[in-house]
């Protein structure tokens, strides 16, 4: 329950009455002391943990970053979606809290049981259109007129947006979302009784110079079946590593076997001005730092891997390995 917080004057009030004595402390302490009823209201039942909900909010921000690279390839121009908020609250609360004329996607998730319904704001689904029309974006509400054809760009620019929604929830359940309805007045719309529980996820909208919101709708009945992997015990199990299969170790094993590597055997090195390289001449001895007592250097990939030592093989230069190098000094000895 939320404390309740006293301004300074109520404070200085409270300390005023003490001290003359027109209230009680012993009083004021039973009080506390007392039992307190919370009021319940059983229409707006809350039937997902706070650990649930966090669960939905993680797989809707994937979501909304799927969303916002989807719709910036397709509308060609500056989007940004992202999570406001996630809820749990009766159907009918969330019907009038919509406009009385929106865009209203009805999808059904297979293998999940109900439909799931995302409501756009008419500013932000316009904008989308005027953009795929070759328009600036402009976000007008016209809502009560769709034409055939405008009703038919944008059932179609969020139905291809589903497959963002099937990825987005591969983690947890494979669903195969696919769009039934379109409708335009949530009066029309009964998915569910108006006192089932769903879950609401808001997103905030940019597109380009038009912001609204787009709220995503799930019923109770859709995540029933995976109320369980809604949990943070599920997302650790499923972030654990499995089990290698041995036959997968081998075939990378000899996949990576055939990779080719850069190897040079590293004579010495030594340091020069641009003016003495220049100036260079026949006949002129440039003094290494590698000492003929001690072994060279074999890099692998521009990294310090072997000790060696130069000589020939079937009249053909060769270097032999002597050992590993560890990163030590040994050529500093």
């Amino acid at each position: 329950m939320a404390e309740e917080v006293l301004s300074q004057n109520e404070i200085d009030s409270l300390l005023s009455a003490l001290s003359t004595g027109e209230m009680d402390a012993e009083e004021l302490k039973k009080e506390e002391q007392e039992k307190k009823v919370r009021v319940y209201d059983f229409k707006r039942a809350l039937r997902f943990s706070k650990d649930q909900i966090r669960s939905l909010a993680r797989i809707h921000e994937n979501f909304s970053r799927l969303l916002t690279t989807y719709f910036s390839a397709q509308l060609r121009t500056y989007v940004d979606i992202e999570v406001a908020s996630v809820d749990q609250l009766p159907y009918e609360e969330f019907i009038r809290s919509i406009p009385t004329m929106t865009i209203l996607n009805i999808f059904s998730v297979p293998p999940l049981n109900g439909r799931i319904l995302l409501e756009a704001n008419p500013n932000v689904a316009y904008a989308m259109m005027d953009r795929v029309l070759g328009g600036k974006g402009s976000g007008v509400n016209k809502v009560e007129s769709l034409t055939e054809i405008e009703t038919t760009i944008i059932s179609h620019l969020f139905e291809r947006a589903l497959e963002n929604y099937q990825e987005a929830w591969g983690s947890i359940v494979n669903i195969d979302p696919l769009l039934e309805e379109f409708e335009v007045n949530p009066q029309f719309l009964q998915m569910v009784s108006p006192n089932e529980t769903v879950v609401v996820v808001s997103l905030n909208t940019t597109i380009g110079e038009t912001s609204g919101m787009i709220n995503i709708c799930i019923p109770h009945v859709v995540l029933e079946p995976i109320i369980p992997k809604l949990s943070v015990h599920y997302w650790m199990q499923k972030e654990q590593p499995k089990d290698k299969n041995p036959e997968d170790v081998d075939a990378l094993s000899k996949t990576i076997q055939k990779a080719e590597l850069d190897i040079r055997a590293i004579l010495g090195e030594a340091d020069m001005s641009i003016e003495e390289f220049v100036n260079l001449s026949e006949g002129d001895v440039i003094r290494l730092d590698q000492s003929i007592q001690k072994p060279m250097m074999m890099k692998v990939d521009d990294e310090d891997k072997f000790y060696i030592q130069p000589g020939k093989s079937k009249n053909k230069l060769a270097v032999q390995v002597l050992e590993e190098y560890k990163g030590g000094a040994k050529q500093d000895e």
